[in-house]
């Protein structure tokens, strides 16, 4: 069961985002927040696999939220955006969230989009992606000698997991792709990650961009 913790300050949207997430045997719904201070607190307390977080909320915005929620390490976080938003979603990149949505997605589209987010995939919505990666990588990026000494410290098939991350692919896929078992691109992901100090798949995904990996 994915337990979901729902953060948006409009009330008819919140309703409809709770009621489709209800409509699905293998969610659950195990609180809402009105803002960005509260979705912090009911993280806190209630413990959820992940938070549903818009980007636009009173006292605190979702973005400082996710920034928070990341760093405690209390859920992983899948974003609500629209493209006419892109500082917010470029800030909550930079605070760890796992994945992005869009918020006219349709109902299937937001219940997968929990579950891959639930199984570490934090890649959700190809379209999001590609727009975030290429206007994130259009800005200043990192010094180049910096990124590939942080890369010296992988081994050869977490460089080819990232490479996989950076087109988008998914666990199954990049297992397919390299032969091996999903769990053990699962293992090699997380070890990336921790290597180079990122806090998501997507942070990955640009800096393999980035770096021409």
């Amino acid at each position: 069961m994915i337990r979901v913790l729902v953060a948006e300050d409009q009330s008819a949207v919140r309703a409809g985002l709770v009621l489709i997430l209800r409509s699905a045997p293998d969610i659950e719904v195990v609180g809402e927040a009105a803002d960005g201070e509260r979705a912090v607190e009911l993280a806190r307390s209630l413990g959820p696999d992940l938070v549903l977080m818009d980007v636009q909320m009173p006292r605190l915005d979702g973005v400082s939220a996710t920034r928070r929620i990341v760093a405690e390490r209390l859920a992983d976080v899948l974003v609500l955006t629209t493209f006419d938003l892109d500082e917010y979603v470029f800030g909550a990149l930079r605070a760890g969230a796992a994945g992005f949505l869009l918020k006219n997605a349709e109902a299937r589209e937001l219940l997968e989009a929990v579950r891959t987010v639930a199984r570490g995939e934090g890649i959700v919505a190809p379209a999001v992606t590609r727009r975030l990666i290429a206007e994130f990588a259009a800005a200043p990026a990192r010094g180049t000698e910096a990124g590939r000494a942080e890369l010296e410290g992988l081994t050869r098939r977490e460089r080819e997991v990232l490479r996989c991350i950076g087109e988008g692919l998914p666990n199954a896929e990049i297992a397919a792709r390299l032969d091996m078992a999903e769990g053990t691109v699962k293992t090699h992901v997380s070890r990336l990650l921790a290597k180079l100090g990122l806090r998501s798949r997507v942070q990955a995904a640009v800096l393999a961009r980035e770096l021409g990996v």
